[in-house]
């Protein structure tokens, strides 16, 4: 099996977790969220198990009914420039909005990480759902959901722009001469669109990898096309083995339909397995999990999709209620799903709740039922590989310690890392730098 075939993981790291009551679980750091030997340790453990990256989310707006992760929680260029230090192959991947940022000063931020860790820099690319995010940044209004993809398709152009600012070369940092740099391989950019006007040049170089490893984590039509268009990898999260294929091959067909090869972007849905000796130790380990979930905290975890719509107001034992359009401009193919579902399976908004605060999903069992559904889908075209979250506290080390072996064993998942970069590992493309492609062509 060629490197660019074999299984890829990433592994999320979300302190407390994503479970809005898993704090509480008593192996659980209560300050996991900005502890960062917690982080470290995460961290080294996925390299260990020989993963492609480690990943950390973000949002920009929390009330009273957030997830607790959500509270408190390191900043990710921050925290992954930390992880840079005490890690050698790793990716380092951080979420990072186009909607409340400005391009040049994200493009040196990313361009920097990338060099701080040798070419093992991702960005996330996100247009930030929730509608409270305006007010901490001095807007009136949050932008509509196609214009936020709108605006992240011409930031994500002025960034490529930037970072190739510089060519390969033009360092020539010659002491003899005097010559730090060659001026005819620094180029400024000069870009005037409809959101952003950037002269440029960027002032940080290109790494090894040429630069950061673009990912997107949408799942809409606007957010589909954006990854099929711009991103390298896709951060996605079908329920299912068929749903997972179909997204799979939208997002494949879309990248050809741009001009690209189906090999350039790499598909990874989240999972969060819950692995134990016996199907029925695994069964114990998630509802350990489920058990500290109530009902009134699973009702203010379905709200955040609904722009914190309070749920409390509707009977619990009767269909899940009409609520409109609220959410369409958040969360819209989650939101959507979440109405899809409780309709055409008559759910109950009690039933709606728990599923959204304590999903079970496949990804239950022994270590070998994990290898077996991982192989599955792998084979079938539904994932490239997977991003891992820990939905029991031990879950990294488990999936490290007990499927990664077993995996490796079927010749489905490398046994050493193939490259220094996060591109090399992940099989996907370096951007030739523009202007020397254009010298080159002359």
């Amino acid at each position: 099996m060629t490197t660019r075939k074999k299984l890829k993981f990433g592994a999320i790291i979300h302190g407390v977790g994503g479970n809005i009551s898993a704090w509480r679980h008593p192996e659980i750091p209560a300050d996991a969220s900005v502890s960062l030997p917690f982080y470290v340790k995460a961290a080294q453990k996925a390299e260990e198990g020989l993963f492609d990256l480690v990943f950390i989310a973000d949002g920009l707006y929390i009330n009273e009914k957030s997830i607790p992760h959500f509270l408190n929680r390191f900043e990710p260029i921050t925290i992954l420039s930390a992880l840079a230090a005490v890690t050698k192959k790793i990716g380092l991947v951080g979420t990072l909005s186009t909607s409340y940022s400005e391009p040049f000063t994200v493009a040196r931020q990313f361009g920097s990480l990338d060099q701080i860790s040798g070419g093992r820099a991702g960005w996330n690319v996100v247009t930030s759902p929730l509608e409270g995010s305006a007010r901490n940044y001095g807007k009136t209004e949050h932008p509509s959901h196609d214009e936020r993809y709108k605006i992240a398709e011409e930031y994500l152009e002025v960034a490529r722009g930037l970072w190739d600012s510089w060519e390969d070369d033009a360092f020539v940092r010659d002491k003899a001469s005097g010559v730090f740099f060659e001026p005819s391989k620094m180029h400024r950019l000069n870009h005037k669109g409809r959101y952003f006007s950037v002269e440029g040049p960027l002032n940080i170089a290109r790494s090894e990898q040429g630069q950061p490893v673009i990912f997107q984590a949408g799942s809409s039509e606007s957010g589909k096309s954006l990854a099929a268009k711009e991103a390298d990898a896709v951060f996605t999260g079908q329920e299912n083995l068929e749903e997972a294929k179909a997204f799979y091959r939208d997002v494949k067909d879309r990248a050809v339909g741009f001009g690209r090869s189906r090999d350039d972007i790499v598909i990874l849905p989240g999972i969060g397995p819950i692995i134990g000796r016996t199907q029925e130790e695994a069964e114990r380990k998630y509802e350990e999990i489920a058990n500290l979930v109530s009902i009134d905290k699973a009702l203010d975890y379905l709200g955040r999709f609904f722009d914190h719509h309070d749920f409390s107001q509707y009977p619990l034992d009767e269909p899940f209620p009409d609520i409109g359009d609220i959410g369409s401009n958040s969360f819209r193919s989650g939101t959507d799903k979440i109405k899809r579902d409780a309709r055409e399976q008559g759910l109950t908004l009690r039933e709606v709740a728990l599923r959204a605060a304590t999903p079970r999903g496949q990804f239950i069992g022994t270590p070998e039922r994990i290898a077996d559904l991982i192989q599955q889908w792998h084979e079938e075209e539904a994932a490239d590989g997977f991003i891992i979250h820990s939905a029991f506290p031990s879950g990294l080390d488990d999936f490290v310690e007990l499927v990664v072996p077993l995996l490796q064993a079927r010749g489905l998942y490398r046994t050493e890392y193939e490259a220094e970069t996060l591109r090399g590992n992940l099989g996907v493309p370096i951007p030739v730098n523009r202007h020397a492609l254009a010298r080159a062509t002359v």
